[in-house]
């Protein structure tokens, strides 16, 4: 069906004492596009100066990979229901904890779309199987146990959404 890949670069730094845990997380992905990013371990997890908070760290990026995701599924899914869509936000945060198991995990993302419609507006039934749709052919959500789940956004909005997707094993 497809294949992707990104390539993630780091090297040790002269003066870097690795055996001693003092090396620097900072590093870059590149994607097939040609785009390159500066990556790091979170400052959460690895201290400064071994880290670099102006950097996108993997949780950040996990999350914006299933809020990307959910946004292109929804627009697909909107489009075919006749919904037109002028703007999506999403502030998405995901939360990292110990789970039963005892591994840190990002165990639950909340998706919190923000979203402006053209014309007839859904109700807020119609949004809620929207995003429940969505969440069914997001690829990262079928691909992942996080618990995703959809909720008002933050900032004002002319459209809102409080619906739980269930969690399906994904």
């Amino acid at each position: 069906m497809g294949s992707y890949t990104a390539t993630v670069d780091w090297a040790l730094q002269p003066g870097e004492d690795f055996i001693a845990g003092r090396y620097s997380r900072k590093h870059t992905v590149a994607f097939d596009a040609g785009i390159t990013i500066p990556a790091s371990a979170s400052p959460q997890v690895v201290p400064a100066p071994w880290s670099a908070a102006d950097a996108v760290d993997p949780e950040e990026m996990f999350v914006a990979a299933i809020s990307n995701c959910h946004m292109l599924s929804f627009l697909y899914i909107a489009s075919k229901a006749g919904f037109s869509v002028l703007s999506y936000r999403d502030e998405a945060e995901g939360v990292m904890r110990k789970t039963a198991e005892g591994k840190i995990a990002v165990t639950r993302v909340a998706l919190r779309p923000a979203i402006a419609f053209e014309g007839r507006q859904p109700t807020p039934k119609e949004l809620d199987h929207l995003h429940h749709e969505a969440h069914e052919v997001c690829y990262i959500a079928n691909s992942v146990k996080t618990e995703i789940v959809v909720e008002p956004p933050s900032l004002p909005a002319q459209a809102e959404s409080s619906a739980r997707i269930p969690d399906s094993g994904h």
